[in-house]
């Protein structure tokens, strides 16, 4: 009954190879030391959706009942999603041998910055709908609903947050979902590079001995590792465990709290992966995989993240793109990070490692984390981001949906 196009399918396979060449080579490209990464992944993926729009439409297609279907969305989809899943798993089992004694030491401290970054952000979304009302107060036609929706959605797409992105979309009426996702798209651009460049920048203007800020990391994982040896393997790779932590971590993000929240992918995922990561083993049998499947596997889900988001956005990019909207984007991601830091330093007197792996916890940025497990030279980094990070993914959406009924 469904017969995709073997063309097609080719060509989404030569697509995202070929997105990833140009990506890397451009995040290879560095100006003064400061280098887009994983994130050039992304730009070219984006301008692949923005100049061939319907490149993958017009050949992701099947027949049905005389009828042509595009099955391009779902493609991206799925290849966004299981992207996330690689990546935020290998995270999860990278981190856990450190993530409880590194949480149990910090306790308070990633619990009032992950608040405190999605807080100001949440004030920085309500004082552009405030702005928005009264620069469009004047025309007959405008609806402060839909742009309250619109910001919204900027709001998760300046955090990058999947999760309150979809509540927005199920809070707001339905007349008012294509605002939310054209928001969503418009800010997703610098809400991803605009992190990845600040965990760069900081270490610079600081001066930063970067050696001597990763002795400030705790390391307790040596021990771990001396405990792993003469165990059980299931594979050779550990990529069963690994699969069987990813089922886990899905049927837990899949169970909704209420009426809108619920883990979803990425925090299911994440999770599962500290706790079985912290575990480490069941009797003699081990459930770590590999450290170097983890880098391979963190890699390349982040690579088809980006490409998977990247791709959809660029389609609509064009099309909804405002450069207040845009504006209102980049206010929204840069107040939470520099609130966040000052505080991370000055108050809680956060090493510097600790303070950006909280950052990009707090901005729930899976693009940020790659960049500065790369520049840090260290995946302890990792352990701060997965303090943080349900913290803060609980918070933005609870504060995307107090917005939406508020205003």
């Amino acid at each position: 009954m469904f017969n995709f196009s073997i063309a097609g399918i080719g060509l989404l396979t030569l697509s995202i190879m070929l997105i990833a060449a140009l990506g890397y080579g451009l995040g290879r490209v560095s100006i003064k030391g400061i280098s887009l990464g994983s994130a050039g992944v992304f730009i070219i993926a984006l301008l692949f959706g923005a100049l061939f729009p319907t490149f993958l439409t017009d050949s992701l297609t099947t027949n049905v009942d005389g009828r042509t279907i595009s099955f391009a969305a779902n493609a991206l989809k799925i290849v966004e999603n299981l992207g996330l899943v690689l990546f935020v798993t290998s995270v999860g089992f990278i981190a856990g041998p450190n993530f409880f004694a590194n949480f149990k030491k910090n306790f308070k401290s990633y619990i009032i910055l992950g608040t405190l970054i999605i807080l100001v952000g949440g004030l920085s979304a309500v004082g552009c709908i405030c702005f928005g009302r009264w620069l469009e107060g004047g025309d007959p036609g405008f609806d402060p609903k839909e742009l309250t929706a619109m910001i919204v959605g900027l709001l998760s797409g300046s955090l990058t947050s999947t999760p309150a992105f979809s509540t927005a979309k199920e809070t707001v009426a339905p007349i008012y979902e294509a605002a939310v996702t054209v928001g969503y798209g418009i800010a997703y651009l610098f809400g991803v590079v605009g992190v990845v460049l600040f965990v760069q920048l900081v270490p610079r203007l600081a001066k930063a001995d970067m050696e001597e800020e990763r002795k400030h990391l705790i390391h307790e994982e040596a021990k771990k590792k001396e405990e792993n040896k003469n165990l059980i393997e299931i594979d050779e790779f550990g990529i069963a465990p690994f699969a069987f932590t990813v089922v886990l971590g899905l049927l837990l993000g899949g169970i909704k709290i209420g009426k809108f929240f619920s883990l979803g992918t990425t925090g299911g995922a994440l999770i599962v992966s500290l706790f079985v990561g912290y575990l480490g083993k069941i009797g003699h049998i081990s459930l770590m995989p590999r450290g170097a499947t983890l880098k391979v596997f963190r890699e390349l889900g982040l690579m088809l993240f980006l490409i998977g988001a990247g791709v959809a956005g660029g389609i609509r990019f064009v099309e909804y793109f405002d450069i207040m909207y845009f504006v209102y984007g980049v206010v929204m991601t840069v107040l939470p990070m520099i609130a966040g830091f000052l505080f991370a330093k000055y108050v809680l007197k956060l090493s510097l490692l600790n303070s950006l792996g909280s950052i990009t916890g707090g901005m729930t940025s899976t693009p940020a984390l790659g960049t500065l497990i790369h520049m840090a030279k260290t995946e302890d980094v990792a352990a701060a981001y997965a303090a943080t990070y349900p913290i803060a993914l609980i918070a933005v959406v609870l504060v995307s949906e107090f917005l939406i009924i508020l205003f």
